[in-house]
Formats: C-alpha cells, sequence, structure tokens
C-alpha cells in the first residue's frame, strides 16, 4: 500500500495523540499549553489532509477511512481527558453527548455506504461548524489558566455546551437525510 502525504499527516495526528496525553498529565509548568500546542497541530494537520488530498488529488480509500477515525480518536481521547480533570456533571453530560453523536454517525454512515447510500449522509456545513467549535472549546478547555478579566474555563465548558447543541443539530441533519432509506429498510 502506497501511503499518500494526506494518508501521512493522517498517521501523524494518531501519532500526537499519545504525545498530548503525557503531556497533559506531565508535571511540568506550561503542560496545559503544550497540551493545548499538540491539540492544535492535530487539527492543523486535519484540515491540510484535507486540502492536501483535494489540491493534488491524492486521495484513497484508506485516507477517507483513517480520516474521520483520526478526528473521532483526537475529539474523543481528549474529552476524556478533559472530563476525568474537571469532573463536572455538565462536562461529563456534554462530552457524552458529543462522543456518543459521533460513534452515532459514524455507524450510521458505515451502515449506509454498506448498503450502496452513502451519498445520502455526506458532511454538511453544520458538521464543519460543529467541528470548529469542538476544536476551540477543547483549546481553551486545555490551556484553562485563569485570567483576571477572562475565565477560560467557563468560556471553554460554554463554547463546549455550544458544541454539544452543534452536534445533536447535524447529527438530526445525519438522520433526516437518511430517514427515507432508514424506512424503507424495515
Amino acid at each position: 500500500m502506497h501511503i499518500t502525504i494526506p494518508t501521512a499527516l493522517t498517521l501523524f495526528r494518531i501519532l500526537l495523540l499519545p504525545v498530548m496525553v503525557l503531556v497533559f498529565y506531565a508535571p511540568f509548568r506550561g503542560a496545559n499549553i503544550a497540551a493545548a500546542a499538540i491539540f492544535i497541530a492535530a487539527a492543523v494537520t486535519d484540515w491540510l489532509d484535507g486540502w492536501v488530498a483535494r489540491r493534488y488529488d491524492m486521495g484513497s480509500a484508506f485516507g477517507a477511512f483513517l480520516d474521520p477515525v483520526a478526528d473521532k480518536l483526537m475529539v474523543a481521547v481528549t474529552l476524556f481527558l478533559l472530563v476525568q480533570d474537571n469532573h463536572t456533571p455538565l462536562m461529563a453530560v456534554t462530552s457524552a453527548v458529543i462522543v456518543g453523536r459521533e460513534i452515532s454517525i459514524s455507524a450510521l454512515r458505515e451502515w449506509m455506504a454498506g448498503i450502496g447510500a452513502h451519498a445520502t449522509v455526506r458532511v454538511a456545513t453544520i458538521g464543519k461548524v460543529k467541528t470548529v467549535m469542538q476544536i476551540v472549546a477543547i483549546v481553551v478547555l486545555l490551556y484553562q489558566h485563569d485570567l483576571e478579566s477572562l475565565r477560560p474555563f467557563y468560556l471553554g465548558e460554554t463554547l463546549l455546551v455550544i458544541a454539544a447543541v452543534l452536534t445533536i443539530w447535524s447529527g438530526l441533519q445525519y438522520v433526516r437525510a437518511a430517514w427515507p432509506v432508514l424506512r424503507r429498510q424495515r
């Protein structure tokens, strides 16, 4: 199998996850800033691999499979870290909604592809907005230093709630798009 540049970037994003986890728990001053920077680097590779694949026609079946897996891993692992570090009911429920939606919609998309209807459940604009909101919220929550005029944890938590609402909204759009096919499959 030939590894394209976009696929290499996706694999690099996956390899950044254990590094981020280790840095997150590292006992040095600024570990939170380093973990946030690693997460930002992973998010940039997410954008970059797609751009390179489209711009230079380097898409591959393996890359198309691996990219959403890397995205889901990046978000889920980081949310688990944040819930463990900030175990509030709001953080736990919000994270559970986001991770639950990601698993459910991934299963729906896989099933739809299996019956030849994968075009029915393509990524919508709201899904992209949701992803950006999740990334911003997670970066703020990883950083979470209190500044005198701004409390980043509360800002991050609020942004994560907004991301969860967008997550539900985009998930409902996927289900609505798939509903005619789901009804015929009874």
